[in-house]
């Protein structure tokens, strides 16, 4: 669970390394809009950044609470695991594979597959939840 949780908050700050760095998003969207001038294209890469914020906030919190509930032994951890890995792994999709206007995905391939990459952790940590002897 605690690699899931370090994987979703890399992957939460990917896109700010990113702004900073290779500015992957913002030449994803200046190739996929030609004619927004810059300042559109630095508006819709700080929309992105909020939005990809505040789904890897609910992911921290996702994963700080499922791991406190199976620490703590709840019966309701597993179904809970399930459901935010059920969860999860529909928001890394939506990112990685929704097209925009422009008929491209609205985030770079990178940054879509580093919002994936917690989700391998959470298939792991559930099929290991449903492997362990059931909760009290």
């Amino acid at each position: 669970m605690y690699v899931g949780l370090a994987l979703t908050a890399l992957a939460t700050i990917a896109p700010y390394v990113d702004r900073s760095a290779t500015q992957l998003l913002a030449h994803h969207i200046r190739a996929g809009y030609p004619t927004y001038p810059q300042a559109r294209v630095d508006s819709t890469v700080t929309t992105y950044l909020v939005v990809l914020s505040v789904i890897g906030a609910l992911g921290v919190f996702a994963w700080l609470t499922t791991a406190w509930a199976v620490k703590a032994g709840k019966r309701w951890a597993r179904p809970t695991a399930t459901v935010m890995f059920m969860i999860g792994t529909s928001v890394g999709l939506t990112g990685l594979l929704t097209k925009d206007t422009s008929g491209a995905t609205g985030l770079p391939p990178a940054l879509g597959w580093a919002g994936m990459i917690p989700c391998l952790a959470g298939v792991v940590a559930v099929a290991l939840l449903w492997r362990r002897p059931r909760l009290t």
